[in-house]
């Protein structure tokens, strides 16, 4: 019984430090470099300026399965009240609950749950976006370039329904002016952890 037991033990330490690196090396984390990420917005306006900004706090990781390539996943957020925007008189009026209610919904949330891949420079993914509790799955086209062996770029474009989520109430539901579609651009760049 002693015997056996030895066995036992000698399998499991076997499995932790033989197989368990293999599990480890099946998955990559990449973190997101917020100093040079971004995330850009535009609205069109009717007869004027489309409104367009930045979010400035930009947070996010992506997990990927590399050998099997169908167990990854990615979550990304901002916070609303970090913006900047060419229409600064009305940075409070788009922060407040008619808008964004940043007070309330401090954070817009892009989450892919779990998806695959088969290309690895361009993936056509559906996303949840969270806004104002609301939420929407929206398809994404994402594309991914590979700046050095631990660093890459992602770009993408996402177009949205602001009246979907709530963002403009009241008269600023009504889209003759300020139009619905809000098109949404990332800039992203992460290390591998």
């Amino acid at each position: 019984q002693g015997a056996i037991l030895k066995k036992f033990k000698f399998f499991l330490i076997f499995s932790y430090f033989i197989i368990q690196p293999t599990i480890t090396l099946a998955s990559e984390r990449w973190i997101l470099d917020t100093s040079l990420s971004t995330v850009e917005f535009e609205l069109p306006v009717l007869f004027a300026k489309n409104v367009k900004g930045k979010f400035n706090t930009i947070e996010g990781f992506v997990e990927l399965d590399v050998s099997e390539k169908n167990n990854n996943k990615a979550i990304f957020s901002v916070e609303i009240n970090d913006i900047d925007m060419n229409y600064i008189k009305y940075k409070d009026l788009l922060l407040s609950n008619i808008f964004f209610d940043a007070k309330n919904f401090p954070k817009a949330v892009v989450d892919t749950k779990k998806f695959s891949y088969k290309n690895d420079t361009e993936i056509e993914i559906e996303i949840e976006l969270t806004i104002k509790g609301k939420n929407a799955m929206i398809p994404l086209k994402v594309y991914v370039f590979r700046l050095a062996e631990e660093l890459v770029q992602i770009q993408s474009e996402m177009i949205f329904s602001r009246t979907a989520f709530n963002i403009g109430i009241d008269k600023w539901q009504n889209t003759s002016i300020l139009k619905d579609k809000v098109k949404l651009q990332t800039n992203l760049f992460l290390f591998k952890e």
